[in-house]
């Protein structure tokens, strides 16, 4: 399928795993795709995946751009850029986000506004500059990577709670500001997805819960799972394109779970 040839989509946090998924699958549907994250690498691995493209012999071009979520200038440049190159803008993804782990008396100041400040911040800020260019055209998609502790907070990860709930509350307040301009705005809540994000989190809390091994930790949360497996990030591109494709044009302000089942509201 080619569902979004000609439009232009930017996957933010897409130089490794469920972002770098995302952005794989607009670009194999036919769009081009800016992958924008605050590491070097993001121009190394857009080069990457626009070999792929041409190689599945289509058209549409990948190009990566190194951004600071948490800064207005760089984040408001690099959609006036991607505007200017492409003459449009149809879908973003706000998927840029971090996770530290810590009994509550051990987790600094320092890491609160870090996580606050990537998560929730830099999802405000990309909607708003994604938001300047769409509302002009009177179309767009925004699909904003929440969390299962968007669901229900989990112990030693109060900050990143609150970061997830913000990201649902901003999801909900825009998507009702933007609806009339033709605008659908809706948020991801992923599960136990096969990152390396996750190869940290078992660690972490392993050592707090009870000194696991590595992969036991997993391995015992997994059987809390009704489908009993780990999720590969292309299932959650997968939501993704839906919720960016025409099937969708009459959902908005939605968070859907994808997670196997683990949380059912």
């Amino acid at each position: 399928m080619k569902r979004f040839e000609g439009q232009v989509a930017v996957a933010v946090g897409a130089d490794r795993g469920i972002g770098l998924a995302i952005a794989k699958r607009f670009a194999m549907e036919g769009a081009n795709v800016v992958l924008a994250s605050n590491r070097a690498e993001v121009t190394d691995v857009a080069k990457e995946l626009q070999h792929q493209v041409e190689a599945a012999g289509l058209t549409g071009k990948v190009i990566g751009r190194q951004m600071d979520v948490t800064n207005s200038a760089q984040v408001e440049a690099c959609y006036a850029s991607v505007v200017d190159q492409f003459s449009r803008l149809d879908i973003s993804v706000q998927n840029a986000g971090i996770i530290t782990i810590a009994r509550l008396q051990e987790l600094p100041e320092e890491d609160w506004d870090k996580v606050m400040d990537v998560n929730t911040k830099g999802v405000f800020l990309c909607c708003k500059a994604a938001l300047k260019h769409m509302e002009k055209a009177g179309h767009g998609t925004l699909i904003n990577m929440a969390s299962g502790q968007a669901r229900q907070g989990f112990i030693y990860t109060p900050h990143y709670a609150a970061s997830k709930f913000g990201v649902l509350g901003i999801t909900q307040s825009l998507a009702r500001e933007f609806a009339s301009a033709g605008i659908t705005i809706n948020a991801i809540c992923p599960g136990i997805i096969e990152t390396d994000m996750w190869v940290y989190n078992d660690r972490e809390w392993g050592n707090l819960l009870g000194k696991y091994q590595p992969g036991e930790l997993m391995k015992e949360w997994v059987q809390n799972i009704p489908m009993r497996r780990t999720a590969q990030p292309e299932e959650v591109a997968g939501t993704a394109a839906f919720l960016a494709s025409e099937d969708a044009r009459y959902i908005t302000g939605q968070a859907i779970n994808v997670d196997g089942g683990l949380i059912m509201s």
